[in-house]
């Protein structure tokens, strides 16, 4: 009686299997040691919300780290099979977007501007362009930039508990400039769409802590008429500052 299932099929899938799964453990693997450098990374940028003198020795600290994960990466880089760069991006996806969070946060701290993905991806030793292999996403390197918003909300409200009444009006108009560069994004992903919402209102815990600061005049020199006067209704329904928190992204 011959049979109807050939069962070697199943032998060779089982090698499919085995390989697949063989080729992830070694994924995880490096991704730990990615996920390790940044955690130092981010304990070293912790000084910050509660020492300003620090923060030159934070921003050196957490480079180093970060330099240290190029190797890494040029080791995933090596690993994974040419054109197969999304079918394991989820094992390292959240750690990239995490670096990109680091890394801007550094530049912002040092320079006070927006680092670049060019300028990221450098660091990282990662591509720009996906035909040219192991790349930073441009989607991972949006969500980064989101999460440092997030961290500069709190360092706003942390300086002025540390008597650093001035940086809040710096980091509020970065956020306003940073907030009218992504309106100008029409974003499909419903991750990035989400966390672009939660912008609005980091943006807008900033603005309050500068009015705050304002009418109890405790800034040094004249008060930046804007920072002064808070959000109308008019404004809010302009789009000057973030909506309501039932309204939604344009």
């Amino acid at each position: 009686m011959s049979n109807f299932v050939n069962l070697s099929l199943f032998e060779n899938y089982q090698k499919y299997i085995d390989n697949e799964q063989e080729m992830r453990e070694k994924i995880r693997v490096i991704v730990r040691e990615i996920e390790q450098l940044a955690k130092e990374a981010t304990i070293q940028l912790q000084v910050i919300h509660y020492d300003l003198e620090k923060i030159d020795y934070a921003c050196a600290g957490a480079r180093k780290q970060i330099s240290a994960c190029a190797e890494s990466y040029k080791k995933l880089a090596e690993l994974i099979p040419v054109g197969q760069y999304y079918r394991y991006s989820d094992h390292w996806t959240f750690i990239t977007q995490r670096l990109v969070f680091l890394i801007a946060m550094v530049v912002y701290l040092e320079a006070g501007f927006l680092v670049t993905r060019e300028t990221v991806a450098e660091l990282l030793e990662l591509k720009t362009i996906q035909a040219e292999g192991f790349h930073l996403d441009i989607e991972d390197y949006l969500m980064g930039i989101l999460q440092m918003a997030s961290e500069l909300s709190r360092f706003a409200t942390n300086s002025v508990t540390m008597g650093d009444y001035d940086r809040p009006l710096n980091i509020s108009r970065f956020m306003a400039d940073l907030n009218a560069g992504f309106r100008l994004l029409n974003l499909k992903n419903d991750g990035l769409r989400k966390r672009f919402d939660a912008l609005k209102y980091d943006v807008k815990k900033i603005e309050e802590v500068v009015y705050d600061i304002s009418i109890r005049g405790l800034r040094n020199g004249a008060v930046d008429e804007a920072a002064a006067v808070p959000p109308t209704a008019e404004a809010v329904a302009n789009n000057d500052s973030p909506p309501n928190a039932d309204n939604k992204t344009e």
